[in-house]
């Protein structure tokens, strides 16, 4: 291989793996993919909060997820509120022609 060319592999390469990365970045990532599901989740399930158990909790209720072929609840649970100022955005079932699709709930600061 001649001078020249080693230069251009050189310089390509660090090119083409700056390229790579990039368009990884770019990618949407498992979280943000939408699984259409064709049945209507069921109704939610009213449970009984427990008891607070201290400062900074908050209550996340549960909801239904699609596991495979149907779908099964998730019991709502404490978590510690990242800062006090944060307000929990309830995740929730919507519906397009496609089906339905659950969006995670989330915190807002």
């Amino acid at each position: 291989m001649s001078s020249r060319n080693v230069r251009q592999v050189r310089l390509t390469a660090p090119l083409l793996a700056a390229l790579v990365a990039g368009l990884l970045l770019l990618m949407p990532t498992s979280s943000e993919a939408r699984v259409y599901v064709r049945i209507a989740p069921p109704v939610p399930i009213v449970e009984t909060v427990p008891l607070l158990p201290g400062p900074g909790y908050y209550w996340l209720p549960g909801s239904w997820v699609w596991v495979g072929d149907h779908y099964v609840w998730h019991h709502g649970y404490y978590a510690l509120r990242p800062s006090p100022s944060a307000v929990w955005v309830e995740g929730h079932w919507s519906h397009l022609p496609r089906g339905w699709y659950w969006t995670h709930g989330h915190w807002r600061h």
